[in-house]
C-alpha cells in the first residue's frame, strides 16, 4: 500500500504542475494537448532484455587433487592457449616431501618388525615340531628307560623274597631278613607303579598343556606378524599416497587448448587462483571450455521468469553482431540476493548459441528473449494510458474536442500495449494525458484522495 501511495503522490504532484501550466479552460479541447498518436494494426513484440555473459556449456575441469590445503606456487595466465604436456599449475611441495622422508623412515621400521615377527611365527611351528618329534619322545623313552629298571629292580626283589622264604622255613633266614625282603618288594612295586604314573601323566597331560602352551605362542606370533604386516602395508599406501600426491603438484595439460580461471559467484568466497593463494582438494583451478559449444547465461527478474520456457527464440548481441539463440534451461531456484544484485531476485536462464567463431568465455553481450509476438493488433503507447478509479483510460481527440474513452488492455513492452477493447483504428490519442488533459489530473487528484483514504495506521508508519 504504501509503494502504492507513493506513485500516486508522484502521479498527482506532476498533475498539480501541469494544471497550472495549462490554460484556465473549463472544458476538454485539443488545443495546447501536445503529441498525439493515430491508433493503428501492427505487431506488438513483447521481449525480456538482460546483460548476459558467454561461457562454454562444456568445460574440461581442472582440480586439485592433494589433500588438505595447498600453496599454488605458478600457474598459468588465463587465456593462454596450450599445448598437450605443457605445465598448468606448480603447487608447493615442501610439506609433502617432508611427508615423503617421514614416510619412507616408518616404511622401513615396519618392514624390519615383520621380518622379527615372521621369524618368531617360524620359530614357534618349529618349538611345535621339536616338542612332538624330539623333546616329548626324549622325556617318554627316558620315563619308560625308567619303568624297565623299576620292573627289574622289583622282579629282582620278588625273586630275593622267594629264596628267603625258603631259606627261612629251613631256618637259614630270620624272620628279620624276610620283613627287610617283603619291604624291598613293596617298595619296588611303588617304584614301578609310579614309573608307570609319570608315563601315563606324561602322555594324557603334560603333552597337551605343552602342545596348548605352543600353539598359543605360535597363534600370538601369526597374529602380531599379521598385524605387522598390516601396519606395513598401510605405511606403504601412506608413502605411495605421498609420492602420488607430489606427483599431483605438477598438474600438466592432457590435451590442447583455450585455458581461462573459474569465476565464483558474487556470495561465494572462494579463493582467488594466483600465485601465493592456498586451495584445496577438489577445488577447480582451471577451466577448458569447448569453444564450438558456446551459451549465454542471463538472470532474468522473478516479475518475468515465468514466461520463460525452453524453446523459445533469443536475440543475442555481441559487438553490434546479433546472433540467433534459444533458450535451453530456466533454473528453478533464484540466484541469493544481495548488495551485489542491488537486492533484486534472478533466475539463471541459459541461452544455446550456435557454432559461432570468436566468442569467448566470459564476454558481455546483450539479450532479448521473444516472450510474445502478437500480429496484426491494435496498440497504443504506454504514455497514452491512465490509471484512473474507473480502470484505464485513453483521451482521444477529435475535430478539435477531447474525450475520454475506458479502454480494455492486453500484454505489453515497453513501449506499447495491446488494445483489447474501447479504440478503433485510425483514431488519435493524446500522449501524456497527465500533462496535456485537465480531465486526466482531476482523474488522478481523485485516485490520489482515495489512497489516502484507504492507507492504514502501519503503512503511513
Amino acid at each position: 500500500m504504501k509503494a502504492v501511495f507513493t506513485i500516486v503522490v508522484l502521479l498527482a504532484a506532476a498533475a498539480v504542475g501541469a494544471v497550472s501550466l495549462l490554460p484556465d479552460t473549463e472544458s476538454s479541447s485539443a488545443d495546447g494537448a501536445g503529441s498525439v498518436h493515430t491508433v493503428a494494426h501492427g505487431e506488438l513484440l513483447v521481449t525480456v532484455s538482460e546483460q548476459g555473459t558467454l561461457e562454454s556449456s562444456n568445460n574440461t575441469e581442472i582440480k586439485c587433487r592433494v589433500r588438505g590445503d595447498s600453496v599454488i606456487t605458478s600457474v598459468v595466465e588465463s587465456g593462454t592457449e596450450i599445448q598437450p604436456g605443457e605445465v598448468l599449475v606448480l603447487l608447493e611441495t615442501l610439506a609433502i616431501e617432508e611427508q615423503i622422508s617421514e614416510r619412507t623412515k616408518f616404511y622401513h621400521l615396519a618392514e624390519a618388525q615383520v621380518a622379527r615377527s615372521g621369524a618368531d611365527v617360524a620359530k614357534a611351528k618349529l618349538a611345535i615340531s621339536e616338542y612332538q618329534e624330539g623333546r616329548f619322545i626324549s622325556e617318554l623313552a627316558t620315563i619308560q628307560k625308567d619303568l624297565a629298571i623299576a620292573e627289574s629292580r622289583l622282579l629282582n626283589a620278588t625273586n630275593r623274597l622267594s629264596h628267603t622264604l625258603v631259606m627261612s622255613r629251613s631256618e637259614y633266614a630270620s624272620e628279620l631278613e624276610v620283613e627287610e625282603k617283603e619291604f624291598a618288594v613293596s617298595q619296588a612295586e611303588l617304584n614301578v607303579k609310579l614309573t608307570q604314573t609319570r608315563i601315563e601323566v606324561l602322555k594324557e597331560f603334560t603333552k597337551k598343556q605343552e602342545l596348548v602352551r605352543l600353539n598359543g605362542e605360535l597363534e600370538a606370533a601369526e597374529a602380531t606378524h599379521k598385524a605387522d604386516v598390516e601396519r606395513a602395508l598401510a605405511d606403504k599406501n601412506r608413502l605411495e599416497r605421498a609420492k602420488e600426491e607430489l606427483d599431483f603438484c605438477t598438474i600438466k595439460a592432457s590435451r590442447s587448448g583455450l585455458v581461462i580461471y573459474p569465476t565464483g559467484e558474487e556470495w561465494k568466497e572462494a579463493p582467488e587462483i594466483e600465485e601465493g593463494s592456498t586451495v584445496h582438494k577438489n577445488q577447480t583451478l582451471l577451466l577448458m571450455p569447448d569453444l564450438k559449444q558456446m551459451q549465454v547465461k542471463v538472470g532474468i527478474h522473478e516479475s518475468m521468469v515465468d514466461r520463460i520456457q525452453p524453446g523459445i527464440e533469443a536475440n543475442v548481441t555481441l559487438n553490434r553482431t546479433v546472433m540467433k539463440g534459444e533458450v535451453s534451461s530456466v533454473a528453478s531456484v533464484a540466484k541469493p540476493a544481495g548488495w551485489w544484485t542491488g537486492n533484486v531476485v534472478k533466475y539463471d536462464t541459459i541461452v544455446a548459441l550456435p557454432l559461432t567463431e570468436g566468442l569467448r568465455p566470459g564476454m558481455s553481450v546483450e539479450v532479448e528473449i521473444v516472450v510474445a509476438r502478437h500480429e496484426n493488433v491494435l496498440t497504443v503507447p504506454a504514455t497514452a494510458v491512465l490509471e484512473t478509479q474507473a480502470g484505464y483510460s485513453c483521451w482521444v481527440t477529435k475535430n478539435d474536442t477531447v474525450e475520454r474513452r475506458s479502454v480494455t488492455l492486453g500484454d505489453h513492452n515497453e513501449m506499447f500495449i495491446l488494445v483489447e477493447g474501447g479504440l478503433q483504428a485510425g483514431e488519435v490519442v493524446i500522449l501524456d494525458p497527465l500533462a496535456n488533459v485537465e480531465e486526466a489530473q482531476v482523474e488522478a487528484a481523485r485516485l490520489l484522495e482515495a489512497a489516502k483514504k484507504t492507507e492504514s495506521p502501519l503503512d503511513a508508519l
